[in-house]
């Protein structure tokens, strides 16, 4: 079983359009921060303070994903108690995609 760690952020579109359908757009937006490989009888024993481990480090870029299609890679930065993703490649759009 491969189980990954996501951030998970709803952002809602604002776009200056003259389509009026799509200011309530809603997109759902994930940063993959790493992937770990664990067996079943491991992820059945988690439990809260459990520690997974990743296989990124924190110079790593991380996947961005829209509705679980990849769209661009970036790095995580830490300002104080927040966190945020900056966006450091837009990725191409795959054949057949909007």
């Amino acid at each position: 079983m491969v189980i990954s760690n996501h951030a998970i952020l709803r952002l809602s579109v604002r776009v200056a359009s003259p389509v009026p359908t799509l200011d309530k757009v809603s997109v759902d937006l994930m940063v993959v921060l790493g992937t770990t490989t664990m067996p079943i009888h491991q992820v059945m024993r988690l439990s809260r303070g459990a520690i997974i481990e990743l296989d990124a480090t924190e110079a790593d870029e991380v996947k961005i994903l829209a509705n679980t299609l990849p769209i661009a890679s970036g790095v995580v930065l830490v300002d104080r108690n927040r966190i945020a993703v900056e966006v450091k490649q837009m990725l191409p759009k795959l054949p057949g995609t909007r």
